[in-house]
């Protein structure tokens, strides 16, 4: 069975297609500045087990793209399937749920069109996400399409822990409230951390998953389950990140937006976009920072100074609400990657138990689970390499054929 997993966004596409027989990745691949035209680079990029490549392509709209995608995947040289036949279902990332419940779903015009009903919860995710699942719909009918939400695994946070102080009519009514994000991310290297230590007889029942990358977001893992999470109501919430504030006081929307001449919406838009690492010292990307800060950059070493100290308290405050710590997660592009972010993250952490081993953190191998922690730490830190796309592909296959 082979299940097609879709990541959509504004003006891009994200997809693999996995062999679910052996849970193996046929082919992989991007397509970007759909809708947009005029530019002289590839926007393309398919990788398969026929090799790699590279294509300038100018498209419409997501229909365009799907179609492309369809003859990528089928192609003489390139491709990987014989024909479009041969795919059984696809798996839709929806960063938001909206009002609706949050589990793995079949989604129907119905289901869409609740979607896109509940578009201001998430404007910048969710007219994309609708729209691409409506093109896959036309380019393949009759395949079954499923949505996997970011915010369901966050769904098991308590009242206390998703509340926000505003009146509880206006949760009643708008729904203002914490969901959460990077919820198949955090879902699947709490299960590996879950697996990984409790088959060497260790304690797994309170973990820390920090997903570290353009967006970063801290879970705290109880029992499996989510308890807390540091995005919020948007991606906008939590610690510093590549292009985002992450929380700052709400009255500096207003500030802002009155000192620079923007409207609500361009404000928000500059929070998002324009702040974070790449508002400090002009990039986003943490190896540019580091690179900067080896030439003696003060204001990339400040991105990082805050960025370490804001995942530390988050982490101090998660230990709190559990009541105890037993292992601290590392993922994502720089949570994985970064030995550099690491540094600046952990040492400080021994007051819980955990002893960081900066040594083992850069011999870390790439792609495996690895401890960064001293050997005598009594809360372990690890890293675990993230797998979205097939926890995707799991919930596709469980909700269109069952279990």
């Amino acid at each position: 069975m082979k299940i097609l997993t879709v990541n959509a966004g504004s003006s891009s596409l994200k997809y693999q297609l996995i062999e679910m027989t052996d849970e193996s990745v046929l082919c992989k691949g991007g397509i970007e500045r759909i809708g947009l035209s005029g530019f002289k680079s590839e926007n393309v990029k398919h990788e398969g087990v026929h090799g790699e490549v590279k294509i300038r392509a100018e498209l419409a709209d997501h229909t365009e793209a799907f179609n492309l995608l369809m003859k990528l995947l089928t192609d003489k040289k390139y491709g990987v399937i014989d024909s479009v036949s041969e795919i059984a279902a696809v798996g839709h990332r929806f960063v938001h749920s909206g009002t609706g419940g949050s589990a793995p779903c079949l989604l129907d015009d119905a289901k869409l069109d609740s979607l896109y009903a509940d578009r201001d919860l998430a404007p910048l995710h969710m007219p994309a996400n609708v729209s691409c699942v409506r093109s896959c719909m036309k380019v393949m009918p009759g395949v079954p399409n499923v949505g996997v939400f970011d915010t369901y695994f966050h769904s098991t946070m308590p009242p206390r822990a998703y509340m926000y102080g505003v009146a509880y009519e206006d949760y009643e009514k708008y729904h203002v409230r914490k969901y959460g994000f990077h919820g198949a991310s955090h879902r699947y290297v709490s299960a590996k951390a879950i697996e990984y230590l409790t088959g060497r007889g260790l304690p797994a029942g309170k973990i820390i998953t920090c997903h570290l990358g353009n967006g970063s977001s801290v879970t705290a893992v109880q029992d499996g389950k989510c308890v807390d999470t540091s995005m919020g109501m948007t991606p906008l919430a939590g610690m510093l990140m590549g292009t985002r504030s992450g929380s700052v006081d709400p009255f500096i929307v207003d500030y802002l937006g009155k000192k620079r001449g923007m409207t609500v919406d361009e404000t928000l838009y500059y929070l998002n976009k324009k702040c974070g690492f790449i508002g400090y010292c002009g990039y986003s990307d943490c190896r540019d920072i580091y690179r900067l800060i080896d030439e003696g950059d003060e204001k990339a070493r400040l991105a990082m100074d805050v960025f370490g100290y804001q995942i530390r308290k988050i982490i101090g405050a998660y230990a709190a609400a559990m009541n105890g710590l037993d292992a601290i997660v590392f993922t994502g592009g720089i949570g994985e990657n970064s030995a550099d972010a690491r540094n600046d993250i952990c040492p400080g952490l021994e007051f819980l138990g955990a002893e960081f081993d900066a040594e083992a953190s850069h011999d870390a191998p790439r792609g495996q689970i690895a401890e960064i922690s001293k050997p005598g730490s009594k809360v372990k830190m690890i890293i675990v390499p993230t797998n979205e796309e097939i926890v995707i592909a799991r919930d596709t296959r469980d909700v269109a054929f069952g279990k």
